[in-house]
């Protein structure tokens, strides 16, 4: 999708936020705008997750792939990571916390100069002490930071920063969509929901149970910033300052982006594949998505919101 929206050279982007790989994805295309441009930033997008899927334990399914529709393996690799976390901690099947990610973030990012860049980053974590997020913001982001906010407790070793200890950002914020709204920077947020939120019926299977229990842990702390972001709107006759934060997160125009069915269709353990040709149909059908939602509503950016997040993620009234 972010590949897509490069593409728009009318499109200014003005800030990004993310948590886990949100966060990722933000670092590597602000890294490499400051390169390049945006084909720079392009390029290093596209340069990470080449090589991720070149990582030793990348290719986990055979031939076709959850993607492809064909077949799956008999037990997902979901299954499989859930199977192993229940026996062993990553302290111990992991004692020295070896993370094939930070060789390639360190060498696709130089994050002195990522610091210096004058786009704002918003990059979520979740303090494991206190059970709250932290937002780190351009200056602040190091490798540890891009590690911290991508780091699922029961496959890597908590991520040490200042004395603290850190777990994934989606634990706490996923993604951080009020502070990037109130900061001021853009009046149009486009936000990419990849996670579904709803289920009509009562999941029995170990695997569904599992996946659904993810899904409201990872939802909680969205469901708290579209409910915020809803209770500005409602106060706004009352807001006696207009250039207020509050004032200008009430009437931020919000866009978003469906991307929920391209993951249902590979099923929950394709987000644990990083096969080559999972991760190229992701992305063709991402920059298909990002293609059709820029023809249906591109106008509109500037202008006019196209979504009401409480309505169209949770049914809120």
């Amino acid at each position: 999708m972010l590949d897509r929206l490069l593409d728009e050279p009318d499109l200014e982007i003005a800030a990004l936020s993310g948590a886990s790989a949100g966060a990722v994805n933000a670092v590597l295309f602000a890294a490499g705008l400051a390169d390049g441009g945006r084909a720079g930033a392009k390029t290093k997008l596209e340069s990470f997750w080449t090589e991720v899927a070149r990582l030793p334990g990348a290719v986990l399914v055979s031939k076709a792939g959850p993607l492809d529709g064909d077949f799956a393996p008999p037990l997902s690799p979901a299954t499989l990571i859930d199977l192993a976390a229940r026996v062993l901690s990553p302290y111990q099947a992991n004692p020295l916390g070896l993370n094939p990610l930070s060789e390639l973030l360190a060498a696709l990012v130089d994050f002195d100069a990522l610091r210096r860049s004058p786009l704002p980053l918003h990059i979520a974590a979740t303090d494991i002490a206190r059970g709250d997020g932290r937002l780190f913001t351009t200056p602040e982001i190091s490798l540890d930071v891009v590690l911290a906010s991508a780091c699922l407790p029961h496959l890597h070793h908590a991520v040490e920063i200042e004395g603290r200890h850190y777990w994934d950002g989606g634990y706490s914020a996923n993604p951080p969509l009020v502070a990037l709204a109130a900061a001021g920077g853009a009046a149009d947020t486009l936000f990419v929901q990849l996670m579904p939120v709803g289920r009509e019926q009562v999941p029995t299977r170990a695997g569904e149970i599992a996946e659904h229990v993810n899904k409201i842990v990872f939802t909680a702390p969205l469901r708290r910033e579209i409910e915020r972001i809803a209770a500005a709107r409602r106060h706004w006759d009352s807001c006696l300052w207009p250039l207020s934060a509050a004032a200008r997160l009430a009437r931020h125009r919000f866009h978003r982006i469906d991307a929920t069915g391209l993951l249902r269709q590979g099923g929950s353990g394709s987000r644990l594949v990083a096969h080559e040709r999972i991760l190229a149909k992701l992305r063709e059908r991402g920059y298909a998505a990002a293609d059709q939602w820029l023809a249906r509503h591109g106008a509109a950016i500037g202008r006019t919101a196209t979504a009401d997040l409480a309505r169209d993620v949770f049914g809120m009234g």
